[in-house]
C-alpha cells in the first residue's frame, strides 16, 4: 500500500547556540588576559634588567676608576699629612696645596679645586653645581700626585704622564656633550679633568688648548647618567677634646675652620645614577638618602621612567697619616 503523502526533507544544521558562543568568549578573553599580562610582567622584567645592567656596567666599573684615582693622592709628596695649605697635598683645597702663594691675594680659580655648594664657582669649564636633584648642587674632587712609580702612568683622561710629573685630576658633574635635553632634568656625566702641577708652583697650562693635558677642559667622561655626586674629607683631630676622632665633613665646612685644621686621611663619595632604558613600572623611585642626606629627584613631566640608585664608598688615603704632635715638659 502506497503513501500518496509528499516526502518531507529534513533540513539539520549543527552549530553552537548563543550561550556556547558567550562562554567561549569569555574564556578567550580570560586567556588572552593572562597572556597579555605575562608578556607585560617580562618587558618590565626585562627593561628592570637591562637597565640594572647598564648601571652595573658604567657605574661600578667607573666608581672602581675613581676609587683607583683617590687612593693616589698624596703620592711622592714628603709631607704626609694632608690639610689645605699642604704644598702639593692630596687633596687641593686652596691655591697653596699646588704651590700658589696666598699673598697678595688668595688663588682666583676656586672653581677648579675641590668644592661644595656655596663655595665660589669660576672657568667656563669650572664647577657649577649642576645637578638633577632639588635644592642639592653637586661637589667637585680635586686631587694631586706626583708620579714616582719609575715609569710612565696615565692620567684619568688617558694621557701619559712621565715619571716625577705632578698630576691634578678634578671629578666633577656636567651635561652629557650630547645632551640636547630642555627640562629640568639633564643628561649628565661624571667627568674627570687631568692636567699638570710646576714644580715651581701653579697650573702649568703651556699645552695647547685642545691637549687633555691642559687643566680647566670639560674633560673625560667618566661615569654617564649621573644625577648627583657628593663628597666628604674624613679628618682626624690631633688636638682638642675631639683628639684621636676621625669625622666626615664637607669641603666648605673644613675650610670655614679657623685654626689647627685637622689631618684629612680619606674621602667618602656618593653618587646616584639612572640607567637609560625606560621601564614600564608603576613604581618610580625619587627620594633618596645619600651621605647622610635626603635627595629628591627634580619634578619634569617629559622625563621616562628609570631605574636609580645610590652608590657610597670610603677611601683611605695610603699616602696620607696623622702627624702625632707631642708636647715635652722640661724637668
Amino acid at each position: 500500500m502506497s503513501s500518496n503523502q509528499p516526502y518531507k526533507h529534513r533540513n539539520v544544521q549543527a552549530g553552537f547556540t548563543l550561550i556556547e558562543l558567550m562562554i567561549s568568549l569569555v574564556l578567550g578573553l580570560i586567556v588572552s588576559a593572562a597572556v597579555i599580562q605575562v608578556y607585560l610582567i617580562n618587558v618590565k622584567t626585562s627593561s628592570i634588567q637591562a637597565s640594572g645592567g647598564e648601571l652595573q656596567d658604567a657605574s661600578v666599573f667607573g666608581l672602581q676608576q675613581l676609587e683607583r684615582k683617590v687612593r693616589l693622592a698624596n703620592l711622592g709628596n714628603p709631607s704626609p699629612q694632608i690639610d689645605s695649605t699642604t704644598v702639593n697635598g692630596g687633596i687641593v683645597l686652596t691655591g697653596l696645596n699646588i704651590g700658589v702663594p696666598d699673598v697678595p691675594t688668595p688663588y682666583p680659580n676656586t672653581g677648579y679645586l675641590t668644592r661644595r655648594a656655596g663655595d665660589t664657582a669660576g672657568g667656563s669649564n669650572g664647577w657649577s653645581g649642576i645637578s638633577n636633584i632639588t635644592d642639592v648642587p653637586s661637589d667637585q674632587l680635586t686631587i694631586q700626585y706626583t708620579n714616582i712609580t719609575g715609569s710612565p702612568i696615565r692620567d684619568c683622561e688617558g694621557a701619559e704622564a712621565a715619571v716625577n710629573t705632578i698630576i691634578i685630576e678634578r671629578y666633577f658633574l656636567r651635561r652629557a656633550t650630547d645632551d640636547t635635553s630642555t627640562g629640568a632634568i639633564k643628561n649628565l656625566v661624571l667627568a674627570c679633568d687631568a692636567g699638570r702641577v710646576n714644580k715651581s708652583g701653579g697650573i702649568d697650562n703651556t699645552m695647547a688648548g685642545t691637549d687633555s693635558r691642559q687643566f680647566g677642559r670639560a674633560g673625560q667622561e667618566l661615569i654617564v647618567n649621573a644625577d648627583q655626586f657628593k663628597v666628604l674629607l674624613g679628618v682626624q683631630y690631633t688636638r682638642g677634646a675631639s683628639i684621636g676622632q676621625t669625622m666626615y665633613l664637607p669641603s666648605s665646612a673644613y675650610l670655614a675652620i679657623a685654626t689647627d685644621k685637622p689631618a684629612i686621611t680619606a674621602v667618602k663619595m656618593g653618587l646616584i645614577v639612572h640607567g637609560t632604558t625606560p621601564v614600564l613600572s608603576s613604581e618610580d623611585q625619587t627620594s633618596f638618602t645619600l651621605l647622610g642626606q635626603s635627595n629628591v629627584l627634580k619634578t619634569d613631566t617629559s622625563r621616562s621612567k628609570q631605574v636609580r640608585t645610590s652608590y657610597e664608598t670610603t677611601t683611605l688615603l695610603r699616602n696620607a697619616r696623622v702627624v702625632s704632635v707631642s708636647t715635652s715638659l722640661s724637668p
